[in-house]
């Protein structure tokens, strides 16, 4: 099952909104097939596995990271008629698929075929794996990572606003392949403005060039005060940008943008801000199940408070600013209180670079 994994990991990135899938084939102790789940509408990889075990799939274990389908709705045959079919003897299940449509249903069908099935093996691995697609399923909204290149003393940028650059370059290379796993990238309106950054992913020495997928651009802007000529908003056919805003905006901004074929998504408003429960409603519909949050200290505070954060992952630079008018990495008021602040749970703290990493759900 770790082997399938694994196989299962090959598709992070990409096969989102699915999960993550990976699947072996066993015969007398021989891997006779294998396969993994790249993208939406391509074979799943039970199927391939299948497939490149042909007839030595009779009688043979199948190892599977998640439980097979047994659907239809959906774009690919279901999987559990083909293991069936395939003759195998035996299943082992890492983890159930919390999906509706299936929850058990697929594993109930193979034992009604009179296959061996076992269930739960490397399940809390599994479920890590496809931590964003679980939560996606369950709450109808995307998995939500607050991230932050931060000095030592909790500073995000000088009371000038110069944050340029706080995190070592390793640190961004590890952010930069994090935006390419994730379905879209979410700032504010005021680091747009101050920064001008693109919000794409990029590989390379120099990351100086654009990885094979791009995560979606979201902008939270209320009165669309974003600059025209920003980065964000070009190149479009490389990586796409949605602009959150409210009524607020001016109807010439709005087409102004649309000219430049950015989509705009008129919101309701909290406090003359967008609401973000309702930007978070939407993204879950239209299949975003993991969301990267890279704003300033503002969107980060409106986010927490949203309690729409479900784990953070702080970069910690060997820098002190000091000063009380610097930019802290979370705005809004501070708690009364020490027991009113908010607790990391299981916390993992690595090097990368001359940086810590400092990573917790919440």
């Amino acid at each position: 099952m770790t082997l399938a994994l694994r196989l299962a990991a090959n598709g992070r990135g990409t096969a989102s909104p699915n999960p993550m899938v990976g699947a072996l084939v066993v015969r007398q102790d021989r891997i006779v097939g294998k396969g993994f789940h790249l993208r939406p509408g391509q074979p799943h990889a039970e199927i391939l596995a299948l497939g490149r075990a042909g007839t030595n799939a009779l009688g043979a274990t199948l190892y599977v990271t998640l439980e097979p389908c047994c659907h239809r709705n959906k774009r690919t045959p279901p999987c559990v008629p083909a293991i069936v079919q395939a003759g195998i003897r035996r299943v082992v299940i890492a983890m159930k698929d919390p999906n509706p449509l299936v929850k058990g249903k697929g594993a109930r069908a193979l034992s009604r075929a009179g296959l061996s099935v076992t269930m739960n093996v490397a399940r809390r691995e599994a479920e890590e794996l496809n931590r964003a697609y679980c939560y996606w399923v369950a709450r109808g909204r995307p998995y939500v990572i607050l991230k932050s290149g931060i000095t030592l003393d909790g500073q995000i940028a000088t009371v000038s606003g110069e944050s340029r650059w706080i995190t070592s370059p390793a640190s961004r290379e590890e952010v930069h392949r994090l935006r390419a796993e994730v379905d879209a990238v979410l700032v504010g309106v005021g680091t747009v403005a101050a920064d001008n950054p693109s919000l794409t992913a990029r590989i390379g020495t120099q990351l100086n060039r654009l990885a094979p997928r791009q995560p979606l651009r979201i902008v939270v802007d209320s009165t669309l005060r974003i600059p025209l000529n920003a980065k964000i908003l070009s190149a479009q056919g490389e990586s796409k940008t949605l602009v959150a805003t409210t009524r607020a905006a001016s109807a010439a901004r709005l087409r102004a943008l649309q000219k430049k074929g950015i989509e705009t998504i008129l919101l309701p408003s909290i406090d003359k801000r967008v609401s973000l429960a309702a930007l978070f409603a939407v993204l879950g519909r239209r299949g975003i199940a993991s969301v990267l949050v890279e704003g300033g200290s503002e969107l980060n505070a409106s986010m927490l408070k949203a309690k729409l954060v479900n784990r953070v992952r702080l970069y910690l630079a060997p820098l002190l600013l000091g000063g009380q008018n610097a930019k802290g990495v979370i705005g809004g008021k501070s708690p009364a209180k020490l027991a009113q602040a908010m607790k990391l749970k299981d916390v993992c703290i690595r090097s990368v670079g001359g940086d810590i990493v400092v990573e917790g759900g919440l």
